[in-house]
């Protein structure tokens, strides 16, 4: 029950309905508010305890100062919690370890059980193994039960023993789309209280429902089952900056141009922490799948958030997809009742302001690394020329970067990149590959497969194409993965599948597939020729990641595009066409075809979006959407309130998280004697440092299940065995693009073991093990942007496994920095303009930290002494910014902190 301080507790009649709603009227400065800081007001009235959220609090949030630098904490309460099944899985892993924890504790384990509603939705497992055919999504779904069986077993247990928790099967949509287009609530209703629907995701593009007016934001495994058992999230009242909007994108440009053009505006201004709200009256005229679209791309230029108010657009799609009408006139009712309702010529109080004339907008693609290094289209080519370079030359491979920049020297002083080779296909044609080829062309991930524009325009190239004879390329992977099953309905319906189908953009599976690194394998010929030539070949997806490594290891360059360019690229087969000028094609008669001839008008897209899809499609897609398919419902549940763990496993076991755990927290210690693990650049992402992708067999994971008798071709990828820490220790800081500057020269998971004399190039992972058996704490020392990327609590969770108890960095990303200290680990920063370098740290010397005992007396040190044996010393500054994350650092990490507060309730 709130407190009330305010009195807010009111009234809200809707129709036959009374609801308890907390009134933010009562607050003194709440009306100025943007929309975004409104909906954290009405949480703080509503769980108001006058302990961990006071009037206070409240006050601080209704006058506060836009221009002011964040300083004050506040307990968010997220209304529910969502998940996707490669965090998930470690999620309900953990879930599972903590029941048996309290019952070694003396407790009783169901008490670990959602307190907040959890639902979780399988689209990260299914791989593209099989494309280009029309068995394709039917061979693929099997392939993915075949593999991930024992996950999947241990979820439908996990759907039976912990209530409030919903699980949507494999082969239904990804995450986020599902999310918006049926989760999603815009208002929730619970114990006859309504308030704004409100969530955490361990997706970092959870951001995705922001287009819906829905606050929340992505962040680790961790702090959501700290969410699910009912703990709020620990976070300072943020800036918010303004975004405008005006005018109205031209013909020929799409949602992925606009969303290409806003990441690199707000990557370029700076928003990291932050949260993003868009205004003006350009809001009323983008659409709310475009909103979504830019929603969904947060993570891409680093905000928290990126939020739309509630508006007509809104409850228009509510009810096209198929919610209750009931449900909309509480949207509505709620919405204006509160100030929560879009006014396009309101200026709120915002602490800093961007403007966007969407008429200037231009088609887009970014790449070949980042998704803010946006490339007009028309510049596409000659960019890739340029950009080549940096991925054959022979300076470019010797240099030390762990992300290599497009700054990287080049030894090519003039012209392309040239490398040629023959290549014979299975059915005896051949044909030439070079740089630049474009071998991945994936319409995939929920940015744009939400979005039914700019699927309605691939699907009208495809169309335009086929009738002129084109075709893809025969080195090009084509995959179509929609994010739910009404984007085939209503390719269905407007008659458009067969064209997709003939241009080899059949449908793979509803999942993440390629925008997730689960691409599959490319054709043995293409991959021989790749691998034996070093070929810099390049991937062309419709989705929001594109860092090294991720799509396909075979992959170097990868390009984020509009669906219909997907499609274009497909047919030129390569990067160094400029499309917006050269010939994709020749048609039946020998005639040219160029990019124009097959691109739709806006009026034919839009003529098919109104004829082809409505509110019947969403209706039967959802109308039973966690009862799952044959395999699904046939799978055996495990019952009991702990989960029998098969000591077979290599999907599913024990973590060691709480072994030897008592009530009381251990003193936090100084660190001494502490060797590096790794020396790292600049914008080192969680892709990585987190096990993700494909599983190489001589690596120390792919021995680890060669020696448990898994088959090479069973080995699946790291995202479908993230509940087996054993192996993804194996995988931590092992990308293939990552480089570990203490071992130069190497690329992948190397460091320098010293514990043995010389220091041998080694394993990370073998020589983390050898420093934890000589009892040798370790360091990560980083350069700027550390952390950036998805939100993966495996690059916290194997970074504490690996012993590395502290990192320091010159920035860090947000999740990370957090997850960090949810695993007990200590996030340190090099004082201003300083780094590793210019302190003349080689990541040899034997490190100390002292000061970090401050902790035990309650207050967390602004820094603490950084000393080594070779005489350098630094005070760095301590990364653990709120009193709640230096709570959970003095309990060894935020599950250690939940476990021991239920346990005294």
């Amino acid at each position: 029950m709130s407190a009330n301080s305010f009195d807010a507790r009111s009234t809200l009649q809707v129709g036959d309905e009374s609801y308890e709603i907390f009134r933010l009227d009562k607050v003194e400065g709440s009306a100025r508010l943007p929309y975004s800081l409104k909906v954290l007001l009405e949480n703080l009235l509503r769980t108001e305890d006058g302990a961990n959220i006071t009037a206070d609090h409240i006050r601080a949030l209704g006058s506060w100062d836009s221009q002011a630098q964040p300083s004050q904490e506040i307990q968010f309460t997220p209304a529910r919690v969502i998940m996707q099944d490669f965090t998930g899985v470690p999620c309900v892993v953990d879930l599972a370890t903590m029941r048996e924890a309290v019952k070694e504790l003396g407790g009783d384990p169901s008490k670990i059980n959602p307190l907040a509603p959890a639902e979780l939705v399988i689209d990260h497992s299914v791989i593209a193994d099989k494309f280009g055919t029309s068995d394709a999504f039917k061979v693929n779904v099997d392939l993915e039960y075949g593999r991930n069986r024992e996950r999947y077993q241990f979820l439908r247990w996990g759907q039976t023993a912990f209530d409030e928790f919903k699980v949507v099967p494999p082969g239904t949509g990804i995450v986020h789309q599902v999310n918006i287009e049926h989760l999603a609530r815009v208002v929730m209703t619970r114990d006859g209280k309504a308030y704004p629907d409100t969530l955490v995701g361990t997706d970092s593009h959870t951001t995705m429902v922001n287009g819906l007016g829905v606050l929340g934001w992505g962040v680790g495994g961790i702090e959501a089952e700290a969410a699910m058992l009912g703990q709020p999230v620990s976070m300072l009242i943020p800036r918010v900056v303004g975004f405008k909007l005006t005018g109205e994108l031209q013909p020929g440009t799409t949602a992925t141009d606009l969303v290409l053009t806003i990441t690199e505006m707000l990557r370029k201004h700076g928003v990291v922490g932050k949260f993003v709200e868009f205004y003006g009256e350009g809001v009323a005229a983008t659409s709310l799948a475009n909103r979504a679209t830019i929603g969904n791309m947060s993570p891409e230029f680093g905000s928290t958030a990126a939020i739309f108010p509630i508006d007509e657009e809104t409850i228009s799609y509510l009810r096209l997809t198929g919610r209750s009408e009931k449900q909309i006139a509480l949207v509505e009712a709620y919405a204006k009742e509160q100030g929560l309702w879009l006014d396009p010529k309101a200026e709120p109080d915002f602490s800093e302001k961007l403007e966007l004339d969407l008429s200037t907008v231009v088609p887009s693609i970014a790449g070949p690394k980042r998704p803010q290094d946006r490339i007009v289209l028309a510049n596409a080519a000659e960019q890739f020329k340029q950009d080549v370079r940096n991925y054959v030359s022979d300076e470019y491979e010797a240099s030390k970067e762990s992300f290599p920049g497009s700054d990287a020297p080049s030894t090519i002083p003039n012209g392309t990149p040239s490398n040629p080779v023959r290549v014979t296909a299975p059915d005896g044609t051949s044909y030439e590959l070079d740089h630049g080829a474009v071998t991945v062309a994936a319409i995939t991930s929920c940015t744009n497969t939400s979005n039914p524009y700019v699927m309605v325009a691939a699907a009208l190239v495809a169309k335009k194409a086929v009738e002129k004879g084109l075709t893809r390329k025969p080195w090009v992977k084509t995959t179509l993965a929609p994010g739910s099953k009404v984007v085939t309905d209503y390719f269905d319906k407007a008659g458009l599948t067969p064209y997709l189908d003939k241009v080899g953009f059949n449908l793979v599976g509803y999942g993440c597939t390629t925008c997730i690194g689960n691409s599959g394998p490319l054709p043995e010929e293409v991959s021989k020729a790749v691998n034996d030539h070093d070929l810099a070949v390049v991937s062309v997806l419709s989705g929001n990641r594109n860092f090294e490594g991720r799509i396909n290891p075979d992959v170097k360059m990868n390009y984020l595009a509009s669906p219909p360019l997907v499609v274009a690229y497909a047919i030129a087969g390569s990067m160094k066409v400029d499309i917006t000028k050269d010939a994709l094609g020749t048609d039946q008669d020998g005639n040219p075809v160029y990019l124009k001839d097959i691109w739709p008008s806006e009026a034919e897209v839009n003529d098919v979006v109104a004829n082809a899809i409505g509110e019947d499609m969403f209706s039967k897609s959802y109308s039973d959407v966690f009862a799952g398919d044959a395999q699904w419902q046939a799978l055996p549940i495990p019952t009991g309130d702990t989960f029998e763990w098969d000591p077979e496993s290599t999907y599913v076991r024990k973590p060691p998280y709480f072994e030897g755990m008592t009530m009381e927290p251990a003193p936090v210690e100084d660190i001494s004697g502490a060797r590096v693990l790794a020396k790292l650049g600049d914008s080192v992402t969680t892709d990585h440092i987190s096990p993700a992708g494909a599983i190489k067999a001589d690596t120390p994971a792919g021995k680890y299940l060669t020696e448990h008798g898994v088959e090479r071709r069973d080995f699946n990828s790291y995202g479908s065995r993230r509940g087996n820490h054993e192996v993804m220790i194996r995988g931590t800081f092992a990308n293939i693009r990552l480089r570990n500057q203490i071992a130069p020269g190497t690329e992948g998971g190397y460091t320098r073991d010293f514990t043995q004399e010389g220091g041998p190039v080694s394993f990370i992972y073998d020589a983390a093990q050898n420093y934890q058996a000589a009892g040798i704490p370790l360091v990560v020392l980083a350069g700027k942007e550390y952390g950036s990327g998805s939100s993966r609590d495996w690059a916290a969770k194997g970074t504490a496994l690996l012993g590395v108890k502290a990192v320091i960095a010159e920035s860090y990303e947000r999740i990370h920095r957090s997850n960090l200290i949810g695993m007990g680990v200590l996030p340190l920063q090099f004082p201003e303009g300083q780094s590793a370098d210019t302190l003349g740290l080689t990541g040899e010397e034997t490190f100390s930290i002292s000061g970090v005992t401050e902790l035990n007396s309650g207050t967390t040190p602004r820094t603490v002494k950084v000393t080594t044996d070779t005489g350098v010393e630094f005070d760095a500054v301590v990364r653990i910014d709120t009193p709640g994350e230096a709570d959970y650092y003095r309990n060894g990490g935020i599950m250690q902190y939940v476990l021991r507060s239920l346990l005294r309730k």
